[in-house]
């Protein structure tokens, strides 16, 4: 049960990814990179989320899946790209930590 729940990490990490590298793409010249590294990271999350399914209830799994990829996003785009972090999209993130939490608690 321990991998699994490595398994859904790595997935929600990779799941980060494919939003990145859909940014990436809509730099000059950088399409087909961005595009790689989107398609490269798609996969890459179904299959660890495949693997965590095995043993992670697929609704406990699928929300703390998105939740991880959520905040990554949010995260990265405020970090390095410029995204609005107004007070209400940090309360925002806030919650869907706490979701998450009460998920793994819960499970």
């Amino acid at each position: 049960m321990k991998f699994a729940w490595i398994f859904l990490i790595v997935a929600g990490l990779f799941e980060i990814g494919w939003p990145l590298g859909l940014k990436i793409s809509q730099s000059p010249g950088r399409m087909v990179f961005g595009i790689a590294v989107a398609v490269t990271c798609m996969a890459l999350s179904g299959a660890f989320l495949w693997l965590a399914q095995k043993q992670i209830p697929m609704g406990t799994a699928y929300a703390i899946w998105t939740g991880i990829g959520a905040t990554g996003t949010f995260l990265v785009g405020v970090a390095f790209f410029g995204d609005p972090a107004s007070l209400l999209r940090w309360l925002a993130l806030f919650l869907i930590i706490s979701g998450i939490v009460l998920f793994k608690v819960a499970n």
